[in-house]
């Protein structure tokens, strides 16, 4: 009996370990380009209800690093772009390492796995801004992982986009370095291959089907093209095989052959766009996922892959400038709650992800619009002011309030500048043209949110409880 006992036990062991995310290869892209975020706490504790065991973050914010201590989970921190320049100096290097790694690594600390250096610096529309700037940073940041003892550790690498490799015909052989750019990739890809770090590339089907009107729409998703892309026999079915395989291609030209490759970035969005749904990102994610938990790879380099998602939350703050989709890429809502169904496994077993714990809301208040006679003039100008300090991009062509008719387009309007602005009073007047009402305003599928209590709200609260306490007991001990 006591035999049986073991065995289902060892069972339940390899089950449970068997539903982490993908088989471990699954990552997820954390950023907090928003308003009102999360705690990094709740955030952590997300990942680690869905047993999500790698994140990448766009910073190496110290409470943000701080949370993943004692978790286990693999971390990749980052230096922005806009501060590539402060280490081309190699005392600067030095420093930043210390602040923002070396205070990580204790027993019980942060498994920092990756140093990014910049975000897809080389990126075409940043127009060279940070082409000089990259690879002495880079090089500096190893030096000084080397110095502290931490090179075999801890990885430099530079995440990048698709963008800095190109096949003139679409045929992944024919792939190559984009001509601007080839002189640094070849210095980079040496230097990766000599440091033993990985090229970490971020690749967006979505964006093949958003930038051209003609992309062959299935050749975006997983389940089959009607017009496959053969080369020299092997067959392509989906784009992000094809793209993958064009940077196989232009590494193995270039003596590199075997560089392991990370997808730093890959998703789909649910918002702002006549192809950002829910549908078609639910879609989009079977398919990846699935082939991730088969160990697919690609045909040029099959078995297990590296990837993270991008990304875990949407942030209302993003730039537009990609498009109005840029702020739902999220698979979880602005407050941490899921948008559907997924199977992070990949394993065949689908359920909703587990939702953020713990997030306190503000009050069931929304501001709509309340028509005046006379003035609808006004109108126009208060939206305008509205959408351009706020997250409006719902309201566009294909957006998920697209439905509204005018009154409830200005009261969405209305009502996302309050939330973003804490439900203050003056955020719901517009002249007389608001009004505060508890009745929740969302219609279909429309959503006319309640922000959350960031943590800079909760912060901003005790500060101003330290506040009246501290002026009620100078008051106190003034009058004795």
């Amino acid at each position: 009996m006591a035999q049986d006992r073991v065995l289902i036990w060892a069972f339940v062991v390899l089950m449970v370990a068997a539903a982490d995310a993908a088989d471990d290869g699954l990552g997820v892209n954390w950023g907090n380009i928003a308003s009102h975020p999360l705690q990094p706490s709740i955030v952590v504790g997300m990942l680690k209800d869905n047993r999500i065991n790698k994140a990448k973050i766009f910073d190496s914010d110290h409470w943000t690093v701080n949370s993943f201590a004692g978790t286990g989970i693999e971390v990749m921190i980052a230096i922005p772009n806009d501060q590539l320049g402060r280490f081309n100096n190699y005392d600067a290097a030095k420093k930043w390492v210390k602040k923002n790694v070396t205070v990580h690594i204790r027993d019980g600390g942060v498994d920092i796995k990756y140093v990014a250096v910049g975000n897809e610096p080389f990126l075409q529309s940043y127009n060279g801004s940070y082409m000089e700037t990259t690879i002495p940073a880079m090089k500096n940041i190893q030096k000084a992982l080397e110095e502290r003892g931490l090179a075999d550790k801890i990885k430099v690498t530079i995440p990048l986009n698709a963008d800095v490799y190109e096949s003139n015909s679409n045929i992944p052989s024919r792939g190559d370095w984009r001509s601007d750019v080839k002189d640094k990739m070849n210095e980079i890809v040496k230097f990766f291959k000599e440091k033993g770090s990985p090229f970490v590339v971020n690749i967006y089907p979505y964006l093949s089907l958003y930038q051209n009107p003609d992309f062959p729409r299935d050749f975006a998703f997983f389940d089959g093209a009607n017009k496959p892309v053969n080369d020299n026999g092997k067959t392509y079915t989906n784009v992000f095989d094809a793209n993958y395989d064009t940077l196989v291609w232009t590494l193995k030209k270039h003596g590199v052959g075997d560089l392991k490759i990370i997808v730093g970035e890959i998703g789909w969005p649910t918002d702002g766009h006549k192809e950002a749904t829910v549908k078609n990102a639910k879609k989009f994610y079977d398919g990846l996922l699935k082939r991730l938990g088969q160990n697919k790879g690609t045909p040029m380099r099959p078995g297990r892959m590296e990837v993270y998602l991008f990304g875990l939350l949407d942030e209302n703050m993003k730039s537009v400038a990609p498009g109005t989709f840029e702020r739902h890429w999220g698979i979880f809502r602005y407050d941490g709650q899921p948008k559907f169904p997924m199977d992070l496994t990949g394993k065949g077993q689908e359920k909703m992800p587990v939702g953020a714990k713990g997030v306190q809301y503000m009050e069931n208040k929304w501001c709509i619009y309340n028509p005046q006679e006379g003035s609808e003039g006004q109108v126009p100008g208060a939206v305008d002011y509205a959408c351009a300090r706020a997250d409006c991009t719902p309201l566009v062509y294909g957006g998920s309030c697209n439905d509204l008719d005018v009154n409830g387009n200005v009261s969405y309007a209305f009502n996302i500048f309050f939330q973003m602005n804490d439900q203050s009073v003056e955020a719901c007047k517009f002249s007389g043209l608001g009004k505060i009402v508890t009745q929740n305003a969302s219609t279909g599928s429309c959503l006319f949110p309640i922000e959350i209590m960031s943590a800079a709200n909760k912060i901003s609260s005790a500060v101003n409880g330290i506040t009246t306490v501290g002026a009620f007991l100078f008051i106190c001990l003034a009058l004795f």
